[in-house]
């Protein structure tokens, strides 16, 4: 009985929804398909990515060891990804935003390796991954999207062992800040003023530091005329200061 409540709450939660805006008039379509791909291509994969899935703030779109079938473009909103240490602590991996896949983890083994947890209410595309293998055989154009993808991915996780590895606490805040004003102004969002959809005890569990750390480290830098804090409303008054911040570490 139990568990069919649990089912039935986790489908109201986890909704699914017919696709309503096509692949042609999502305005993340530049970040999530290749440029250059054809109506003809663009209808087919609009085709595969026929439902969309709402998720409500701090609910999981899949956890550890759940089967991998799909992957999700976020269409909306803000997730963490998540792993458990050895002493039952959540150990944050990651932040994702709209126009960046989720589930890429699942691909090696079949089953999520990590949890992945809505910020905010959000919506994902779900991309069935044996269709998407079936059609970037087809067409080289987003076989070599998808690799690119991958690459970034592993780039991206190159780029978190040299901030836990050789820097210190305000670099490893100050690269952090620059990379998500970065990856918003791609997505057309200002750059200077951000809400932070995450807590200061996930972005320290992200960047291996204690939560009094990063306040510490937020107040040392608005203190220096860096940020205007206030809450989880950042603006950023000196992006260079925080560039020369990183570029000290000598990374």
């Amino acid at each position: 009985m139990m568990s069919e409540t649990h089912s039935a709450v986790a489908a109201a939660q986890l909704r699914i929804e017919p696709f309503k805006v096509a692949c042609s008039g999502c305005n993340l379509r530049e970040l999530c398909l290749p440029l250059g791909i054809s109506e003809a291509e663009l209808e087919r994969l609009s085709s595969m990515v026929a439902t969309r899935r709402s998720v409500a703030r701090g609910e999981a779109l899949f956890r550890v060891g759940d089967p991998f079938a799909s992957l999700y473009a976020i269409r909306a909103g803000f997730f963490k990804t998540s792993v458990s240490s050895e002493d039952g602590r959540d150990q944050v991996t990651g932040f994702q935003m709209a126009g960046e896949l989720l589930g890429l983890d699942g691909i090696g083994t079949d089953r999520h390796t990590c949890d992945a947890i809505a910020l905010e209410d959000s919506q994902v595309c779900l991309i069935p991954f044996h269709q998407l293998e079936d059609l970037s055989r087809e067409f080289s154009d987003l076989q070599r999207h998808f690799h690119r993808i991958m690459s970034r991915e592993i780039v991206r996780d190159h780029g978190v062992m040299l901030l836990l590895g050789s820097m210190r606490a305000e670099e490893r805040l100050a690269a952090f800040l620059l990379n998500l004003t970065q990856r918003l102004r791609t997505r057309g969002y200002s750059a200077s003023s951000l809400v932070l959809r995450m807590t200061r005890e996930e972005i320290g569990s992200y960047l291996g530091l204690k939560l009094e750390t990063v306040s510490r480290a937020f107040s040392k830098f608005q203190d220096e005329g860096l940020l205007e804090v206030k809450q989880r409303q950042i603006h950023v008054l000196k992006p260079e200061g925080l560039q020369a911040l990183v570029n000290g570490s000598g990374c």
